[in-house]
């Protein structure tokens, strides 16, 4: 099993390198393929009906995304004469192509499918749907960046951080509640993806560094429902207080470093004279705060003083590797505020 897990991963690394150092749209949609077909395994290997549904969502999904993107490389391969990805001047290929990668990432209104497939697979495995399964997109997205139409990118972007911040308010389980809460990123990083390209590198690069610690303990901690949350910090109160620092730096708020993406992001929508659309981003910010707050509180709020009534898990013994891979990244994700934005 160890062994198969190393060969899904391969391919997976494997196809990302390919879209991020190709110029050809037959060699990135290739690389987008291999990608999808290695995760597979991965989603599905916990042998249970949920993981099987979650695996036939997921390539269907996939699929479909995989299928608008040649077909608008094509129409723009006709029109053009050229497969290079830079060269998208027409605004169709480029709209289809918008809509396909957006699928791909999980960005509203094509979002239905990622907390479904997240609640169906391991906390690991969401974790790589989360955060490396969007690089090879969301490369793509950036390298064609200026031939992308403006408002219909604003209004995807806008649509998601609403429907990521109602859509996890009602979740009591955490993977489709941190699925919610990637669709709300993926539309912060969608509103100034047309103006400032570099502003939405920055704010799916601090996702990805936010979502792997927080991912981490939940996994090494075996916390998968709002319940377990009231109960972590019988195994280890350390973990439910960097919990805390990180579900609330993913929030968004001041000092922590997820803080910084959101205020440049304003930044340059206002000084875009887009004053209407920022005031509306970050009125959707504060539904995406009402879960985070919600988890924060019955992660270290509300530890009782008598024991438990519900079932509480053995201490648990942390797994060093996992320890090495969440320590830096706990430590980035809460204090790197001041280095990334002095």
């Amino acid at each position: 099993r160890t062994t198969a897990t190393i060969y899904m991963l391969t391919g997976i690394s494997i196809g990302t390198i390919m879209v991020t150092s190709s110029n050809s749209w037959m060699l990135a949609w290739l690389g987008l393929e291999l990608n999808s077909f290695a995760i597979l395994p991965l989603i599905s290997k916990t042998k249970h009906p949920r993981s099987i549904e979650a695996a036939t969502k997921y390539f269907l999904t996939q699929s479909t995304a995989s299928c608008l993107i040649l077909f608008a490389s094509t129409i723009n391969a006709w029109q053009t004469g050229t497969w290079t990805i830079t060269q998208m001047p027409d605004k169709l290929p480029s709209t289809l192509m918008l809509i396909a990668l957006t699928m791909k990432m999980g960005a509203a209104p094509m979002h239905l499918w990622l907390p479904e497939v997240m609640q169906g697979t391991t906390l690991l495995t969401s974790l790589l749907i989360s955060t490396w399964q969007k690089i090879a997109p969301m490369v793509l997205i950036f390298t064609t960046s200026n031939h992308l139409p403006s408002n219909i990118t604003l209004m995807m972007g806008l649509l998601s951080t609403y429907l990521g911040g109602w859509g996890g308010m009602n979740q009591t389980h955490l993977r489709k509640m941190m699925a919610f809460s990637s669709i709300a990123n993926m539309g912060w990083t969608l509103m100034t993806l047309t103006s400032e390209p570099k502003v939405s590198m920055i704010n799916i690069m601090t996702y990805m560094l936010l979502t792997t610690p927080t991912f981490i303990l939940l996994a090494q901690t075996s916390t998968k429902t709002l319940q377990d949350m009231t109960t972590m910090w019988t195994t280890s109160p350390t973990s439910s207080i960097t919990l805390t620092f990180l579900l609330l730096s993913m929030a968004g708020l001041p000092p922590l470093t997820g803080f910084m993406p959101k205020l440049l992001i304003l930044n340059e929508l206002i000084s875009q004279n887009m004053t209407a659309i920022s005031i509306a981003t970050t009125m959707a910010s504060l539904l995406s705060l009402i879960f985070y707050l919600r988890i924060s509180y019955l992660t270290s709020l509300l530890n009782t003083p008598s024991s438990s009534t519900s079932t509480t898990k053995w201490r648990q013994n942390m797994n060093n590797l996992k320890m090495t891979q969440m320590a830096p990244t706990a430590v980035m994700s809460t204090t790197a505020l001041p280095t990334l934005y002095p």
